[in-house]
């Protein structure tokens, strides 16, 4: 059920509540401390986009295999985006990126039982019809921008909760390589050479090779060797940066 408010702080806090379970959403049209990857604030016009967190129970998951739901976030963004003319990639962990332009945002907070995920609250931010952004943000864009359309942002939020809905069942299922795959497939510059920084500053040149089931990027550097770098440990330079 999609339960749409006026304000609040942030939706992932909101979601934490026990009034809400499995597939609830909660939609905010002002949060006003809305949270991004990073440590990041999360910026957005009121009444233009989308801010949002959905509930899951993911209960059959090891905690081993928690990117699996990352995957399956950014998976159903992707192809929600597609369903309205907007062709975007995955940058790894799970922003989303029409051409080098970050048009989604999304934050995944879990809570453990054991060795399995017994609560997951998925937050995003999606980009819809707001058309002017902040000079701070480095390379923002929404679908209004790329398609130069408004759109409805209920019909936006039901079709991405259809697409979840879909890929949660698959990985619920079992096919667990079938996501990984199509997650690989959609990756931003998949097996494309370009500049990457460690968190001291230093950069390199390396290739995107794909992700390990646990989240781990695999990047093949200039002599050959691919080696694995978990969140934090390395980001990706944006062209207009270099």
């Amino acid at each position: 059920m999609i339960y749409h408010i006026e304000q609040t702080t942030s939706t992932n806090d909101d979601a934490r509540r026990s009034q809400y379970g499995h597939f609830d959403v909660v939609w905010a049209e002002h949060q006003s401390a809305g949270r991004g990857q990073r440590g990041h604030t999360w910026h957005s016009h009121e009444g233009e986009n989308i801010t949002f967190s959905v509930v899951l129970t993911p209960t059959f998951l090891p905690i081993v295999e928690q990117f699996l739901l990352s995957e399956v976030v950014a998976l159903a963004l992707v192809d929600t985006l597609a369903d309205y003319g907007v062709e975007c990639r995955i940058k790894w962990t799970n922003d989303i990126y029409a051409q080098d332009r970050k048009i989604v945002g999304v934050l995944i907070e879990h809570t453990l039982l054991g060795d399995r995920l017994s609560r997951t609250i998925v937050g995003v931010g999606i980009n819809v019809n707001q058309r002017s952004f902040s000079p701070e943000l480095p390379n923002p864009t929404s679908m209004a921008l790329e398609r130069g359309e408004v759109f409805d942002r209920e019909e936006v939020l039901r079709c991405f909760m259809r697409h979840l809905e879909s890929l949660y069942g698959l990985l619920e299922g079992g096919d667990k390589r079938g996501v990984e795959e199509r997650y690989r497939q959609r990756m931003y510059h998949l097996n494309e050479e370009h500049t990457y920084a460690y968190p001291s500053g230093e950069t390199f040149r390396a290739t995107i090779r794909g992700v390990r089931p646990s989240g781990e990027l695999l990047l093949e550097h200039t002599d050959g060797v691919v080696r694995e770098y978990a969140f934090k440990e390395v980001e990706f330079v944006l062209p207009h940066k270099l």
